[in-house]
Formats: structure tokens, sequence, C-alpha cells
């Protein structure tokens, strides 16, 4: 059995635009179907491929479907088909035994585990920061929703048995740098946090095998963390008895080490660490910016939030520009890592009305005013805001 597909493009597919009011813009970016196992996506570059989920299919549930779910890649030497019969998932290093399991020994032979996660990108958002900085320009759909499903990394790792000493585990993927000396993507998390139950090895999402385009056959799954974590393509495992000192690690995906990851632009000597948890974001689905409501009537408006590194615990709307906050009606709880839904029902005077949107997670952290400001562009997490038009 293969999953096959010689080029990205799979059918001649006519782009389309959408708008995107990015400040500075691009103003609109191309929308297209010419990707494998994928339906229309923002298209933020082909090589390495980088798609965006269009941000009404959030409006549709709280799980991502696999064909809209969005993708990033580091390097551009990425495998079109994978022979499931050869495959193998190594596990070496500072272990008793190494190890070299077939996709059958890893699906049959270990205990299934089932986890409702979002998995968003460090820059989600990123598009909207000011001032500019470099990288992807991405809107809100840098992130998805999925029912996830595998064996837990806990397992893999106590049948190779950890030698005393160990400190940490690194995860590489199929995915291979351009140049020869460029560095090999890996990211590394510490073993207490490997083996905390938790973080899962993934052969299915949504209740489907993996799309090619997001990590088929296997990709690591760390709830609540950015996706940088997320390896794709994971054919890889190595216990260290050292801290891991490679490029993707210890150089990039770097935050300040201040509240909310914010600094001044300019700013300079700012301690900087690794991204790791994920912060309590909202967005408000059914209603597009400009869009009319009746005045003097019942509005519905909804939404999803997530609490980034736990559950969350309210969300809060305001119709006057965040002075007073409305309690919304939460949706059913899929687990502390999914979206969950939100509605509340509104009834506005006529004229021009701001929507804002506010989650607070488990932990009591609330969404803040403002987006923060580094010279990544990671971490956004501040307040939505939709502005309507009511007649």
């Amino acid at each position: 059995m293969l999953v096959s597909g010689a080029t990205w493009a799979q059918s001649p597919a006519t782009p389309t635009t959408i708008a995107l009011p990015l400040p500075g813009g691009p103003d609109k970016r191309v929308v297209t179907k010419a990707f494998p196992q994928k339906g229309p996506m923002i298209l933020q570059r082909t090589r390495p491929p980088l798609l965006e989920t269009p941000f009404e299919v959030f409006d549709r549930g709280v799980f991502t479907p696999n064909d809209a779910f969005y993708v990033r890649w580091h390097w551009a030497v990425i495998p079109t088909e994978i022979g499931v019969d050869t495959f193998r998932l190594s596990v070496q290093g500072h272990v008793d035994k190494e190890l070299s399991l077939s996709l059958k020994e890893i699906v049959d032979g270990l205990p299934r585990v089932e986890l409702a996660a979002v998995n968003q990108c460090s820059g989600n958002s990123r598009g909207f920061t000011e001032p500019r900085v470099a990288g992807a320009q991405w809107a809100n759909g840098a992130m998805g929703n999925a029912k996830w499903m595998g064996v837990k990394l806990r397992d893999v790792l106590d049948r190779a048995g950890i030698k005393p000493g160990a400190v940490a585990v690194r995860f590489a993927g199929l995915d291979e740098p351009v140049v020869g000396d460029a560095p090999k993507f890996m990211k590394s998390l510490s073993l207490d946090h490997a083996r905390d139950g938790e973080v899962m090895i993934a052969y299915a999402m949504n209740g489907e095998q993996l799309p090619l385009l997001n990590g088929f056959p296997l990709r690591l799954v760390v709830p609540g963390w950015y996706s940088t974590y997320w390896v794709k393509m994971l054919d890889r495992i190595e216990v260290l008895s050292t801290p891991d000192e490679n490029f993707w690690t210890k150089s990039a995906y770097l935050i300040p080490d201040t509240p909310a990851a914010d600094m001044k632009p300019g700013q300079t000597g700012v301690a900087m660490v690794p991204i790791t948890k994920m912060v309590p974001r909202s967005f408000i689905t059914n209603i597009r910016a400009g869009e009319p409501l009746k005045a003097g009537l019942k509005n519905l408006v909804r939404g999803i939030a997530f609490g980034g590194a736990t559950g969350v615990r309210s969300v809060d709307l305001s119709m006057d520009g965040g002075t007073t906050w409305l309690p919304t009606v939460l949706g059913r709880d899929e687990g502390k890592y999914s979206f969950r839904q939100w509605q509340a029902e509104v009834t506005p005077a006529a004229g021009d009305l701001a929507l804002m949107v506010r989650c607070t997670n488990d932990d009591g952290l609330a969404q803040p005013r403002a987006n923060n400001w580094n010279p990544s562009g990671f971490m956004h997490n501040g307040i939505e805001t939709v502005r309507a038009k009511v007649a």
C-alpha cells in the first residue's frame, strides 16, 4: 500500500483569491485546490508547502476537517509517497534496546489512545503584527483541531528501556534540507515531558489516516504546545543523555523571556527562551467584518475558543469596546486541549458595532487586550474584534 503523488499538484485547478485585511498587505491571497488530499486552501507558499485554513471552516464545528487542516513544513524535500510495508520508526540513543518498529507493530502491538487537541503554528496571526516582521504572513488560519489516534510515546520508550542519566528525547522526520549543510529539522522534549502519558505518536486524525501533508504515516502530538514540536513523518526517536544542542532546539523558535513574550521593537539585550505552551484564544466565526446585523432583534453570535495549555473556563463577549463583558454559553467539552464552541444572543442598537471576544482558561489566564510584539511574530493571542453594521 502506498500514499502516492509524484508531484504536489494533483490536478489542474483554477485558483481563486480571498481578501485578507492584513495591515500593510497583501490584500489578497490565492485559494487553491492543487494539493493532494486537500480542498480549497489559502496558499502561503508552494515549496515547502504552507497552506492556511480558510476561516469559514472554523464555523462548521470544533474539529477541523482533514482536507482543510493547515499545512506548514520547514524544508522542501518531502517524500511524495511512502511504502507502509517498508517504513520503520527507529528508537535509539541512551536506551537499553534499540528498536526498529513497523507500522503494523505500532498500530497492532501497542495500546491505542485518542485525544482531541489543537495544533497551532507558533506564528499563527503573524500577518497582523505591527510593526511587521519577517516570516509567513498568516492570518488566523494556521491552526486546527483534531481527534488524534495513536499510541503513547511513553509506551514506545518503555519498550526500548531508558538508561539512567537520560535527560531528553529528540525527534526527526523524513523531510530533509534543500542543501547539504543546512540543519535537519529536529525537536526535543525533556524526558519527563516525553513520558507524561499525554504526548502521542499519532497515525490517524478525525477517524482517518493522516494526510500526507499533515505527516503521514506518523506524527508527534504534543498537546498544549505549539506545533513546532509536532514533528511530521516521524521516523526517528533518540534518547539523549545530555541537553539537546541542535539548531532547531537551541537557536530557533525563541521568544522573549518576558510576560506574554512581549518586547518593544528595536529593544536589545532581551533574554530569549524556547517557545513551548500555547495561550488562550477565542474567535467569532459566524459574523464577518462589515456584515449587517438587525437592530432591536436578537442576533446569534458564535465562535470557538481554546485554553492553550489547559481547558476553557469561560468565554465573554463585549459590545462596548471592552467596558463590560457578557458571559457566553459554552458548548460540549471535547477535552482540555480542544477547541470549544461558544454562543450568545445580542440585541444591538442601530449603528456601528464592535464585537469583542475573550477567553479565560482554567488556570485563570485571560487574553490580553492587544497582541504582543516580538521579532518572530510568535504567540499572538490579543482579543479579537469584529466590526459589524447594525440597521
